[in-house]
């Protein structure tokens, strides 16, 4: 039944992303955010680096790949070319859910073929808010893992036919798994957005490192929903912040953010990287990649997305992912009514660069 529900996620996932593209032209709300151009602000590519350091991590990129899947044998080969495609691009890359893997020992291999084939990648371990500080471990020895990703998702629970059904015991489990284990903890959305009421609340359960996990990408109420007899949860298809609306929401969030949900090319990376993540994730697109043309397609489309972020870092004057938080931007439609109603004054974004000569003084940049 576990397998089935994980082979049935995956179908229904990329079933989704290919609708989204067909019937909305696949935009979302990082549509609404676009930099301001400074004909004169760009670098030398030799002077630009990908590297990110967020939370005591040190990362050669700030593109990871984010969870998935796991737990049946179609998934064990698809979690084994994610590992190929991570180990021959340098990304970090996270596990799926690990409950099957509690259930049911005999698919750890569906999981550990993600450290198998990257020995010596940034590989994260994932288990979900109800999860033991013994089932905490037992992931992140499987995997050897070098950092360990809660997943919160109550919407998908509410619709998914045998989900779960009490939420109050998330928040006070999360700070014992935080407490308990020996590498930074990562919580994050399935895609339904993190606020900054819940970013400032897992600040305070000791968790090191945030991801949004917004909308925008895959929606798992929509996938539940597909799963049920009578399909009655369609009026939750949507629910949630976007990636884009959480970023500027928590923006003076006391732990780093990660960003994703909703990721469609190195534009959007860079529009991430600009509104605060100190990296981005991407799972749909790798994924519907990986399915449609294999690893080695996702391998390139990987390197091309890596390339196609330094040439954007080059284009806007940024010598690091970090120098993006430099540039301007200018925040539009529903996003902007968004800021509006948190709170959020949209304006300065637009003028944080000062002029092209000063983002030169501020880059090292005196050409």
């Amino acid at each position: 039944m576990i397998a089935q529900r994980k082979d049935d996620h995956v179908r229904l996932a990329v079933e989704q992303q290919q609708q989204q593209q067909q019937q909305h032209s696949g935009r979302n709300q990082f549509d609404e955010v676009s930099f301001v151009h400074h004909a004169l602000a760009g670098l030398d590519r030799p002077d630009v680096s990908l590297a990110t350091t967020f939370a005591g991590l040190s990362w050669p990129v700030p593109l990871y790949i984010n969870a998935m899947t796991g737990g049946s044998e179609r998934t064990g080969v698809i979690n084994r070319d994610l590992g190929i495609a991570a180990r021959e691009t340098g990304v970090p890359i996270a596990s799926g859910s690990m409950s099957a893997y509690f259930k049911d020992p005999d698919c750890a291999e569906t999981f550990s073929v993600l450290r198998k084939e990257n020995p010596d990648g940034f590989v994260i371990a994932n288990v979900n808010a109800t999860a033991s500080v013994d089932k905490a471990h037992r992931a992140i020895d499987l995997l050897r893992a070098d950092a360990l990703q809660i997943h919160v998702n109550t919407v998908q629970e509410t619709v998914m036919p045998e989900g779960d059904r009490s939420f109050a015991s998330w928040a006070p489990q999360i700070e014992k798994i935080a407490a308990g284990v020996d590498v930074p903890v990562i919580v994050k959305e399935v895609g339904f957005g993190l606020s900054r009421e819940t970013v400032r609340l897992l600040a305070s359960l000791g968790v090191r490192i945030a991801d949004l996990g917004g909308r925008g990408g895959t929606d798992f109420a929509r996938i539940e929903n597909g799963r049920r007899e009578l399909a009655d949860y369609a009026y939750l298809h949507g629910w949630g912040q976007s990636t884009a609306a959480c970023l500027l929401d928590a923006q003076d969030a006391p732990i780093p953010v990660l960003a994703s949900g909703g990721v469609r090319h190195p534009l959007d990376v860079a529009r991430a990287l600009a509104l605060g993540a100190s990296g981005v994730g991407v799972s749909g697109t790798f994924l519907r990649t990986l399915l449609d043309e294999g690893v080695k397609a996702l391998i390139a489309r990987i390197g091309t997305w890596l390339d196609q972020l330094a040439a954007l870092q080059t284009v806007l004057g940024a010598p690091t992912p970090a120098a993006l938080t430099h540039c301007d931007l200018l925040i539009h439609g529903e996003l902007r009514d968004f800021c509006a109603d948190r709170g959020i004054d949209p304006r300065p974004f637009a003028r944080r660069s000062g002029s092209p000569d000063v983002r030169h003084e501020m880059t090292g940049n005196t050409r």
